[in-house]
């Protein structure tokens, strides 16, 4: 979108019904009740936030999704999916620097990450980094959100898990509206990935 470097690529999981995570968030319970399905494409199977360890046998469809996670030259998340993840046990799991979005910034947060307050220097300081390469937007809706309506993003992926979670938080809001071109689709029994262009 008129931008330097690699393309922004925006990703998220959602319901049929389009919620990213269920209702009555807690500490602990990042995605809500029953939010634990949405990502069951990601783990290979059923997993719950007692036994959040549990990895199965993932689709091959899946495999090759998420290893296409891996390209981006850097990441950006908001710090409610920090926070849902465990902060990732201190260490970071990608392959590229990631950038936390957020007003919380304190000396006991793990060193593997960078925290930003603003979007727009997170932004700025995601292209440094990753050059010529991409640059992935996380979750949560917010984060994906409010990039969205700086029209900054060039892709978004949603990937739809085949439930129904009839409530919790919502990916749209109301705030953006765009045209976007269907550039990918692919499917495994545990999720649908789309992938869209959004027209500048």
């Amino acid at each position: 979108m008129g931008h330097d470097g690699g393309m922004i690529h925006a990703n998220i999981t959602t319901s049929l019904d389009g919620f990213v995570a269920g209702p009555n968030w807690a500490p602990g319970r990042g995605l809500g009740d029953g939010g634990e399905r949405l990502h069951y494409w990601v783990f290979g199977g059923p997993w719950t936030y007692e036994k959040p360890s549990f990895e199965g046998e993932r689709h091959p469809v899946d495999v090759e999704v998420l290893g296409e996670f891996h390209g981006a030259g850097a990441g950006i998340v908001g710090r409610g999916m920090f926070d849902a993840a465990g902060r990732w046990g201190g260490e970071n799991p990608f392959h590229s620097p990631v950038f936390v979005l957020t007003n919380r910034i304190t000396d006991d947060l793990p060193t593997a990450f960078t925290y930003v307050s603003d979007a727009g220097e997170a932004l700025e300081r995601a292209r440094e980094t990753a050059g010529d390469r991409d640059i992935a937007i996380g979750g949560g809706a917010d984060v994906i959100r409010q990039y969205l309506r700086m029209g900054v993003v060039d892709r978004l992926s949603v990937h739809i898990a085949p439930v129904v979670l009839g409530g919790g938080t919502a990916l749209f809001d109301g705030t953006f509206q765009a045209d976007l071109d269907l550039v990918d689709c692919r499917h495994s029994p545990l999720a649908t990935h789309l992938t869209y262009d959004i027209r500048g």
